[in-house]
């Protein structure tokens, strides 16, 4: 098999009808060679074996095979010669030579077999010669293989080759098999059949290893440059501690620019155990000299604060401004839209300008969010920075919380308005259009979508609704706490004056000690007949039977729960009598009747709870 390989002739396929011809006719023998492409073989000067015969895509420069998967040639077992095609037939031709001629084997007869190449191989076993052969005939048949070396013949038929190459011994594989016959004899002693096999030979042996040693080498110095490009720089050398170099480590901490590098100098030499009693008062000095620049860092990150504070204030002005601008650009959409101009347009300009306003109105909504986003974060802020004990600090911050929800409130439903005008311009627009065409399917599809959008529209009008209600409950409970708030002040005043009044009838008159109890028994007995008709006040009467049947609802749950209930739970039972009750509703109907209902706050810190309780039982026992 392996020598099969050696003696292929490439991608050539020789026709069987080219073989008819007398091989003994020298003519015809070169006719037939040069139609071939190769080089007749017999002549003078020429090649006797073509390199297209050999193993295609032999580099002899890189002493390996092209085009076949790399091997190692110390594995025993392993040959570098790839098994020859099995659909391709090699066909090997009669080679004449000067003293002797070459006949090749019968065709239908297996290959010569070979042996396992050994590594570095140039040395090959020629056996098989005729007797009569001399050390001239065999280099004359083998020297057209390539340059050799070195022959040592043997007394018996066979003898040992070195080629100067290991691509040659492929050359010289190709041979075996062949009959060689010295002149026109017919004797015995003057034919013989050669076998060309490896030879394994200790200077073959010994010049490979000094290649794989050579590369092995380069490969090492190759691996030691890379490993050198890619190593990180070393850090500099940090000097040795002397009096001079602490005098200008020194100034070097009073630098700017060179203070991280000197920082670093001065950690190393402290825990190197530089410090002594000799140089502590330097040591000192140094560590008190990088203590001052904590004050220029502190100033660093307060401008940088600055810094990022303004930028936020003029992105929110920015953006402001910019949302200014997408209102007015919506609202000439709108106008647009409406009938008075959008009649004069025509069905593709409408389609433009339908699109256009779409495509602002969701970048106008984009912009608000997050503006809106915005503000809640610097309220957050704020509420996190103001840490208040008093009751009037509580009241402000009350206030201004209410004030930030209505204001909120209002944005929403701002927000709402404009987009139902949206939602009514595209319902004139349908309207317009179911006009104008046909009953037909396409009809029946826009009338789905108009109704939808009635259904959307009624939707958000209720919501607007709502919400209206909150923000108008909102309103008036700001101002009750307000008129709460002056009124308190006034009764302080008041009751302020009534007892200065009674500490000086007390000294001018000389009253005992029991009159003054009866004096402030009398005060906080106004104070909370006050407090009482504030809260009568406060509590108005039920406008509906609806109320009164949640009232009940309410009370009858709340007994049940002696222990209270948040506004979520009742929210939750109540929901399932009536969908559309609200939360806030319910709240606000508790909040109404502070005689019957009370709230309560349980928990600390993040478990904080604020429950509802009933409290008309307890009424009707105190009176």
């Amino acid at each position: 098999m392996m020598a099969a390989a050696a003696d292929g002739l490439g991608s050539l396929a020789i026709d069987t009808t080219q073989l008819n011809m007398s091989v003994t006719d020298p003519t015809a023998w070169a006719t037939a060679m040069n139609n071939l492409g190769m080089v007749p073989v017999g002549l003078p000067g020429q090649q006797l074996v073509s390199d297209s015969i050999c193993v295609p895509g032999f580099d002899p420069g890189l002493n390996i095979m092209t085009g076949i998967t790399p091997i190692n040639p110390m594995i025993p077992g392993l040959g570098l010669v790839p098994p020859p095609p099995t659909e391709v037939a090699v066909v090997k031709e009669i080679i004449h030579c000067k003293s002797c001629t070459l006949f090749p084997q019968n065709p239908n007869l297996p290959p010569p077999s070979t042996r396992e190449r050994p590594p570095g191989c140039k040395t090959v076993f020629v056996g098989g010669l005729p007797e009569n052969a001399t050390e001239e005939i065999i280099q004359e048949v083998f020297e057209q293989c390539g340059d050799i070396t070195a022959i040592r013949k043997s007394k018996k038929n066979f003898c040992h080759i070195r080629f100067a190459e290991e691509f040659m011994v492929d050359k010289a594989i190709y041979l075996s098999g062949y009959r060689m016959r010295l002149g026109s004899s017919t004797d015995k002693k003057d034919s013989g059949r050669l076998h060309v096999d490896f030879a394994q030979a200790r200077d073959d042996f010994y010049e490979w290893e000094c290649k794989q040693r050579m590369r092995a080498r380069e490969e090492r110095h190759r691996r030691k440059l890379e490993e050198d490009r890619l190593r990180p720089p070393s850090p500099p050398p940090i000097m040795h501690y002397s009096e001079h170099e602490a005098a200008l480590l020194a100034e070097k901490l009073k630098d700017d620019s060179k203070f991280s590098e000197a920082i670093t100098v001065l950690l190393s030499w402290i825990e190197r155990g530089e410090v002594n009693r000799r140089s502590a008062n330097q040591f000192y000095s140094m560590v008190q000299s990088a203590n001052s620049h904590v004050r220029r860092l502190m100033n660093e990150k307060a401008t940088h604060e600055q810094e990022m504070e303004e930028a936020k204030e003029n992105f929110k002005n920015a953006l402001t401004g910019i949302l200014t601008q997408f209102e007015q650009i919506v609202a000439v959409f709108n106008a647009s839209t409406r009938q008075k101009a959008w009649d004069h347009f025509s069905k593709a300009q409408r389609k433009n300008i339908d699109i256009w306003r779409k495509h602002s109105e969701e970048l106008r909504n984009a912009q608000s969010e997050q503006l809106m986003g915005i503000r809640r974060e610097e309220e957050m802020e704020m509420s996190d920075d103001e840490n208040c004990d008093s009751p009037t600090k509580k009241m402000r911050v009350d206030e201004s919380a209410l004030a930030a929800q209505a204001y909120a409130l209002k944005e929403e439903n701002d927000s709402l308005r404009w987009q139902l005008d949206a939602y009514r311009n595209e319902v004139e627009l349908l309207k317009q259009e179911k006009e104008q065409l046909f009953r037909t399917e396409e009809n029946l599809t826009k009338d789905q979508q108009v109704q939808f959008l009635q259904q959307t529209m009624q939707g958000m009008q209720q919501q607007l609704l709502t919400i209206q209600e909150e923000l108008n409950n909102k309103k008036s409970e700001l101002e009750q706490a307000k008129e709460e708030q002056s009124h308190t002040q006034a009764l302080l005043k008041v009751l302020q004056e009534q007892l200065k009044g009674t500490k000086e009838l007390v000294e001018t008159n000389g009253h005992s000690h029991e009159d003054t109890n009866e004096i402030n028994v009398l005060t906080v007995a106004l104070v909370n007949q006050d407090r009482e008709n504030n809260i009568e006040k406060r509590s108005q009467g039920l406008k509906s039977e609806k109320e009164a049947l949640l009232i009940g609802i309410i009370s009858t749950f709340l007994h049940v729960h002696p222990f209270g209930a948040n506004i979520e739970y009742l929210w939750s039972y109540m929901q399932q009598l009536d969908s559309k009750i609200s939360a806030n509703e319910i709240e606000m109907l508790l909040m109404r009747l502070p005689r019957m209902f009370k709230q309560e706050f349980t928990g600390v810190g993040a478990t904080l709870e604020k429950r509802w309780k009933l409290c008309a039982f307890e009424g009707i026992k105190t009176t």
